[in-house]
């Protein structure tokens, strides 16, 4: 028998590049959906408290589930109120979006000063920064609104807040402008911008693993015993020429704090009352609900008590049918404290 060349997949995704830690711990929406319909924002926020499961009726037509009762695992997202503290406004050019201003509420919260410096409220010119802006904004403008979280409404330890922007969806900008101007400083709950059963995209860093080998960061076999130098390590790293070690090598690096996207997740149950979910001793390193929850289809990366941002659903499954679940029962016992 001739010698036979060994082929077989390589090691380690090269999906996800580079991987590195995320610039920033609250996650990244870098594209919102441009065709929903008018006057409601795209977005929203919560805090992960775990997971649990439940049983509901099937309601797709296209499953082939569908009638039959299923067992599906859920993700518990804390969604206390977000504060809208601010508008910005984007015009755009031929090389993208850029800013041409903003206005902040005159109401400031003693959390926020936390996070940003509050200009003087003496010297801050409301009137006059919103009409400079009025005579700026045109029909392709883009109305973003500044919101602020509050963890300190969770059992989360921490007070201060995130500061995070949400697209609001709008044919007439002006218009949406002069609304949203007079909502500044109030609450906007997780019921006004969402609905039962439709698909959102979830968006959070994962979960941080360090500086890990190449075995567990991408996966590769374990060396023989007679390889005398290494053993979790890729033997050759690559050809003498060119003189480099290439990108797709296997190599130890971060491992895990990826950004990271996770589409078509569909909200099962926007909940108000924190009885119905919370368990004997609160959740496992999170505590108690105490405000809004969402219970979300499927796994959501990241570790408990961090943000994960909620965006409208970009690219939505066809067809799909958005309709408020029949939910039989929600497990709570699974996550009690030992």
């Amino acid at each position: 028998m001739g010698h036979r060349k060994k082929s077989a997949p390589r090691r380690g995704s090269l999906a996800f590049l580079p991987r590195k830690r995320a610039a920033s711990i609250k996650g990244r929406v870098r594209h919102w959906n441009n065709f929903l319909e008018d006057n409601l924002f795209q977005g929203f926020a919560g805090f992960k408290v775990g997971m649990t499961h439940l049983t509901y009726i099937e309601d797709q037509k296209n499953s082939p589930y569908y009638g039959k009762e299923l067992m599906k695992p859920v993700t518990i997202i804390e969604a206390p109120p977000l504060i809208l503290i601010g508008i910005r406004v984007y015009n755009k050019d031929e090389y993208g979006n850029f800013i041409i201003g903003d206005i902040f509420t005159q109401e400031i919260n003693d959390f926020l000063t936390r996070r940003i410096s509050i200009p003087d409220q003496e010297k801050y010119d409301f009137k006059k920064i919103k009409e400079n802006l009025l005579t700026k904004i045109n029909n392709n403008s883009e109305i973003r609104g500044i919101f602020q979280t509050q963890p300190y409404k969770t059992s989360i330890s921490r007070k201060k807040p995130d500061i995070i922007e949400i697209k609001f969806a709008t044919t007439n900008p002006k218009e949406s402008f002069i609304s949203l101007i007079e909502k500044l400083g109030t609450e906007i709950r997780a019921r006004d911008v969402l609905t039962h059963g439709e698909l959102i995209d979830a968006i959070s860093v994962s979960k941080g693993k360090g500086f890990q080998g190449p075995v567990k960061r991408s996966g590769i076999r374990i060396l023989t015993r007679k390889n005398s130098k290494i053993h979790r390590a890729v033997a050759c790293i690559g050809s003498w020429h060119p003189a480099r070690v290439s990108y797709t090598t296997p190599r130890p690096g971060q491992l895990g704090f990826h950004q990271r996207t996770e589409y078509n997740k569909r909200i099962m149950v926007i909940g108000e009352n924190e009885e119905e979910i919370n368990p004997k001793g609160g959740f496992i390193n999170y505590g108690l609900i105490k405000g809004d929850y969402l219970l979300i289809l499927g796994s959501i990366p990241g570790p408990k008590k961090r943000l994960i941002r909620i965006r409208k659903a970009l690219r939505p499954k066809s067809p799909f049918v958005i309709q408020s679940p029949e939910i039989t029962f929600i497990n709570k016992e699974s996550q009690q404290k030992k």
